[in-house]
């Protein structure tokens, strides 16, 4: 029998104004409205550090919080309005990272939150403010990934540094530690490995980055050909190959080509013909920071497992503490990653946990085994 979805719940119906409303809609009241004036200042605190079309349109979602406020307002009325409570932990950590952190991530994290409204399912909530709450979704959504965009390049180059760091490193020096060999010889083997990590590392970047930017700037239209557009044969108009070239068929070609021509445009203003390659440039970063933070992230990420060794500890303790210290940064890297991405941190964290672990753990096996081997 073919898999059946689950029907669709209905929606709640929306109810209407109550005179006498319970003191649990009061509170839930209360606490939307603290929210909403939150997440009101958090938008124009973001604001406060941007400009242009990204400043109006957080002034813009800051004012349709402050209509959502007014409906909450209205809804408990000066008399219970008058006791005011704190917004949610999240709500207040927005504001945090948004007053004291990089944008980007009290965008992510704003994203997160405007997708798991509790409106879609209050009956106490309008039509518009459950519709508004979508849209708003989608908008930061929009902001968060051109901030993304901003420091994509060299901060995808730190995290996958730090994280093959922490469990390349990790795994390496359990392995050889599970065979028995003393603490200076496992000390050795991590350090050579932080070194020849991070070396190899910062080379796979730095010519990784290049080779993307040669390739973004071979696909970039040469500006000089715009400048002999008004030489062409309007009767056999070649403008018309350029955009063939790029998808179109030949009747939109033609016309494409006929609107360049009676315009004068050339192929670096026309937003068909002209290849933006500004955007994805910033996202690749460039192929020095790549390298330098890829560097740098690697060697400290790859410095965590050696610590117990480097402070003297040898033997099962060592290997534990290590285990730990490098369970609890990779909880880290990959929370900040889930928070950056929009999803759920805690999910991200935890899939970096098991997958270095995983690593080591089957290292840390080997080692034991060849130990064994070899003491036979």
């Amino acid at each position: 029998m073919p898999n059946r979805s689950p029907a669709p719940q209905p929606r709640p119906e929306r109810i209407p104004h109550r005179e006498d409303p319970t003191p649990a809609d009061i509170r839930r009241w209360r606490r939307y409205l603290a929210d909403e004036q939150a997440e009101a200042e958090t938008y124009r605190a973001l604001a406060k550090k941007r400009k242009g079309e990204e400043r109006e349109v957080l002034l813009a979602l800051a004012e349709a919080e402050r209509r959502h406020e007014q409906h909450w307002l209205d809804k408990l009325g000066p008399e219970h309005a008058a006791k005011r409570v704190s917004p949610s932990f999240g709500t207040r950590l927005f504001g945090v990272f948004a007053r004291h952190f990089g944008s980007v991530f009290a965008l992510a994290m704003m994203q997160n939150a405007e997708a798991r409204s509790p409106y879609s399912t209050d009956p106490d909530a309008t039509d518009q403010m459950e519709a508004d709450e979508a849209v708003h979704t989608e908008v930061v959504r929009s902001l968060a990934q051109r901030s993304r965009a901003r420091m994509s390049g060299s901060f995808r180059a730190a995290v996958f540094g730090a994280n093959d760091g922490l469990v390349s490193n990790l795994a390496l020096v359990l392995g050889v530690g599970a065979t028995g060999v003393g603490g200076g010889v496992v000390l050795a083997t991590g350090i050579a490995g932080l070194l020849a990590g991070a070396l190899s590392m910062a080379a796979g970047e730095y010519v990784s980055v290049s080779s993307q930017q040669e390739l973004l700037d071979a696909s970039t239209p040469n500006p000089e050909t715009a400048r002999k557009l008004p030489a062409l044969d309007v009767n056999a108009n070649e403008l018309a190959l350029v955009y063939r070239a790029r998808g179109m068929n030949a009747d939109e070609a033609a016309s494409r080509a006929a609107e360049a021509m009676a315009l004068q445009t050339g192929l670096t203003t026309d937003p068909v013909s002209a290849v933006d390659t500004t955007e994805s440039l910033e996202e690749l970063g460039t192929p020095m920071g790549a390298a330098i933070s890829s560097f740098l992230c690697f060697a400290i990420g790859a410095l965590f497992p050696v610590l117990p060794w480097l402070f003297g500890m040898v033997g099962l303790p060592a290997v534990v503490t290590a285990a730990v210290v490098v369970g609890a940064a990779l909880l880290f890297t990959g929370g900040v990653v889930g928070v950056l991405s929009g999803s759920t941190p805690w999910k991200r964290a935890l899939r970096q946990l098991v997958i270095g672990y995983g690593a080591a753990g089957i290292t840390y096996a080997l080692g034991l085994a060849f130990g064994g081997v070899v003491a036979g």
